[in-house]
């Protein structure tokens, strides 16, 4: 008989910001899998696996240890949010989901702006449609990069989009990290600086 999957968020990376709920589950798990920087802060005595580019080797371990107990699968944010949980659902039928906060909370929580009416998008290992990205008045735009996707290749879409280029920007980097660093400047000048990878970048407020 399979066992439950736990799915766990940490958080945007500083501890202080993962659930209390999700912190109690990996603590007591006895099967871990996370990345190799969530296993060195998280794990202690569990049996783990590093999740890497070979997401099959990940699902095996999974397949194995749920014959056995329950298994916790820590991922980074919240979980509903552009991580794993979609192939695990494909894969396994009981899954619980335990989530933190994301990144993308933190960042909108860092400018004190509401989110509920933002346009929230991700540029890590895609790219989104230019219609979504097309300016328009009042729009506000959250959107997840990546090293090739950074401040200033995102910057140069959106003024290809129609955005002005004095419209605000946030670059927000290492975000719950004692060297978070957050820069408020204008897309024109953003693609100017050096870029700034796999961070948060808010736009139109």
């Amino acid at each position: 008989m399979e066992n439950k999957i736990i799915v766990a968020g940490i958080g945007p990376g500083g501890e202080k910001f993962i659930s209390p709920a999700a912190l109690e589950k990996i603590q007591a798990a006895k099967f871990l899998l996370g990345s190799r920087r969530a296993l060195a802060q998280f794990a202690t005595t569990q049996e783990t696996c590093a999740i890497t580019g070979d997401l099959d080797a990940a699902i095996n371990f999974l397949r194995e240890k749920i014959l056995i107990d329950e298994v916790v699968v820590m991922v980074s944010g919240d979980p509903g949010y552009y991580s794993l949980l979609d192939l695990l659902r494909k894969n396994f039928k009981s899954i619980e989901v335990i989530p933190s906060i994301s990144a993308m909370q933190l960042a909108f929580a860092r400018l004190s702006l509401p989110w509920h009416s933002a346009t929230l998008l991700s540029f890590h290992g895609r790219r989104p449609a230019d219609s979504d990205l097309k300016f328009a008045q009042g729009k506000i735009l959250g959107l997840l990069t990546d090293a090739d996707f950074n401040s200033v290749t995102i910057s140069k879409i959106l003024l290809d989009c129609g955005w002005h280029e004095n419209s605000n920007v946030a670059i927000c980097a290492r975000l719950s990290y004692p060297d978070e660093k957050i820069i408020r400047t204008t897309l024109s000048d953003a693609i100017k600086f050096e870029p700034v990878r796999h961070c948060i970048l808010i736009v139109g407020w």
